[in-house]
Formats: C-alpha cells, sequence, structure tokens
C-alpha cells in the first residue's frame, strides 16, 4: 500500500478538524481530533480544530476551509447530521455522506438490510419505549440477550440482560434516555472486528476485554481495558470471510473512505456482523489505526489518506461545475 499519498499541491489545503460535538462519545471525538490534527501539522497542513456546538456553521464560515476532517463520534457526527450542513454549504469532508452515514448509524436499518441480502447477523427485534409502557419480554427471542439503543455508538448504553428482573431493570433504565432500543439474542464466543480503507478491506483484528464480560466503552477507552490482537490469530479461511463480509457491509450500505464492522465469531466458528461503523474512532485507544498499521500503513499516512479521498471529489466537484 502507499503510505505517501500527499503532494505539496495538497498540503496546501486549509483543513479544519471538526471534534466534540454534543453526543455521549465527546471526549472520545476530541481524543481522535487530537491526535488528527497533530498529524496533520506535522505533515506541514494548515490545521486548525473546531467543536461542533453552537456556533459551528459561523465558525467554519469564519475559517473557510478547503476541506474538512470529520472527527465526530456519535448521533450529530455520524448519523448525516454534519454531513448535511457540509452539503449544504459546499465542503469537502472527510467520511461517508448523508444517506449512508444516517444508514449506519441506524442499527435497526443496518440489521434488516444485512438480514434481506443474506449476510449473518444475530436475530434481535425492536422496542418503542416512548409510549410510557415498559415492553414485556417477547416469546420469539430467548434469555440472555443484548440490549442496545436504535441510534448510538461506542457500545453507549448496552447491557447484557440473563433474567426477565434484568429486562425490566434495562427497560427502565433504557426509557430515561432513549426511544427505542434493539434486543438482539447473545452470541457467545470471540469479539472481531474488520475495518475497510477506501476500498480495501485490511487485517482482521481480535478484541480481547480485559476487565468485562464484552467490548464495554471503558474496555475501549480506558488505558489496558482492553488488548488488540493484529493481525487476529485465526485460520486464513476465516479471516477472508469476516474480510468479505465487512466489505459487502460497506458496499451495500454505500459507505466511503472507511469503515469498520464488529463480529462475534461462535464456539463453532460461524462469524456474525453486529453492527456497522461508518466514521471509525482514531484516538490512541482506536482499532482503526492497529489495523492500518498491521497493513503498514502508519498513523500520518492513514490520516493523509483520508484526506486525500475528500479533497479528490472536491476537485472533481470544482471540475464538473
Amino acid at each position: 500500500m502507499n503510505q505517501g499519498v500527499g503532494t505539496r499541491a495538497s498540503r496546501t489545503a486549509k483543513v479544519a478538524v471538526v471534534m466534540g460535538g454534543r453526543s455521549a462519545e465527546r471526549d472520545v471525538s476530541i481524543q481522535s481530533g487530537t491526535r488528527v490534527l497533530g498529524a496533520l501539522q506535522t505533515l506541514g497542513y494548515d490545521a486548525r480544530s473546531l467543536d461542533y456546538d453552537g456556533r459551528f456553521v459561523d465558525a467554519i464560515r469564519e475559517v473557510a476551509p478547503d476541506v474538512v476532517f470529520n472527527a465526530l463520534h456519535g448521533p450529530g457526527g455520524e448519523n448525516g447530521e454534519i454531513q448535511g450542513i457540509f452539503e449544504h454549504l459546499g465542503i469537502a469532508y472527510t467520511g461517508s455522506g448523508i444517506e449512508a452515514s444516517a444508514l449506519a448509524m441506524d442499527k435497526h436499518l443496518t440489521k434488516k438490510l444485512l438480514a434481506a441480502e443474506g449476510l449473518p447477523t444475530a436475530v434481535w427485534d425492536l422496542f418503542d419505549l416512548s409510549g410510557g409502557t415498559l415492553p414485556l419480554l417477547p416469546g420469539s427471542l430467548d434469555l440472555p440477550l443484548v440490549v442496545k439503543p436504535r441510534f448510538e455508538g461506542s457500545t453507549v448504553g448496552i447491557s447484557i440482560v440473563k433474567t426477565h428482573e434484568q429486562w425490566t431493570n434495562a427497560m427502565i433504565a433504557a426509557a430515561k434516555t432513549y426511544p427505542q432500543v434493539l434486543a438482539e439474542e447473545y452470541l457467545e464466543g470471540r469479539e472481531f472486528t474488520c475495518a475497510v480503507l477506501g476500498e480495501e478491506a485490511l487485517p482482521v483484528v481480535e478484541i480481547v476485554a480485559n476487565r468485562d464480560d464484552f467490548y464495554t466503552y471503558d474496555a475501549k477507552y480506558a488505558p489496558g481495558g482492553s488488548t488488540h490482537i493484529v493481525p487476529a490469530q485465526i485460520d486464513d479461511d476465516l479471516a477472508a470471510r469476516m474480510q468479505m463480509l465487512a466489505l459487502s457491509a460497506h458496499r451495500l450500505i454505500g459507505l466511503r473512505d472507511c469503515s469498520r464492522t464488529d463480529f462475534i465469531v461462535t464456539t463453532e466458528g460461524r462469524p456474525y456482523m453486529l453492527e456497522v461503523n461508518s466514521l471509525p474512532g482514531l484516538a490512541p485507544t482506536s482499532l482503526f489505526p492497529d489495523a492500518c498499521a498491521a497493513a503498514g500503513i502508519g498513523y500520518e499516512a492513514l490520516v493523509e489518506r483520508l484526506l486525500s479521498y475528500a479533497l479528490a471529489r472536491s476537485s472533481y466537484r470544482d471540475a464538473v461545475a
């Protein structure tokens, strides 16, 4: 893979790195954005940071960047919202467009699309908590279950439910914050993830949570919370299968630049797709840079490659305008 994608001409571009925002992943976004900003400045770009706050539109108009590096995470940054702002302002940006971002953030619609295409995903059901009545455990699903918000990332709000009492408590807790949740069958096995950069699936990473029962928010971002084994120590056929599935999901949803698909591989050796992340993290503890490093792509080269995709779209748009 070519690591040196930038040129002296492209490095004259003025870059705004957008980070922070209002989601539960604000702190992680700032970690990603700060690291990206440092890489761009080291490479010689005129780069500065912008928070996605109440005066964001005025601020970005004042900065007038040639391109935006989107380092947001969660609702607002990954669901098509800020992508719509960039499109309205006519500013090129990294990552997927409006429709694909919105679809990938919607766990229910993503799983429906995967299932419709015959791709393996855990059995699930959707529950509406907005009416004030807590749903009973449906007969179509057996305990244990994984309860997760319909629109969230980084395992925010996820719980494993093993008893009817835990189901009730999970519904009560979720109803305070989320209008809708998914409950899906709990699959016991090993956790893996496979990222896509451009149109190429990267080496598979195995995720081992060191302190928690699964890959929780703390396991993701707290130092020592998890171990990333990359490339995963699995047979070539299984690795190729997950790479194929990750690339299939990337194309099916219409994602661009990058994505990351999370898997559970059961004790029988079958991979199931859990969810698809349209804007993988770039923080010090993130999985995506580890996968890139295993493919021979250093952090600065990764950041510049993502930026080059957006600049290429901007150049094409200018050429046909």
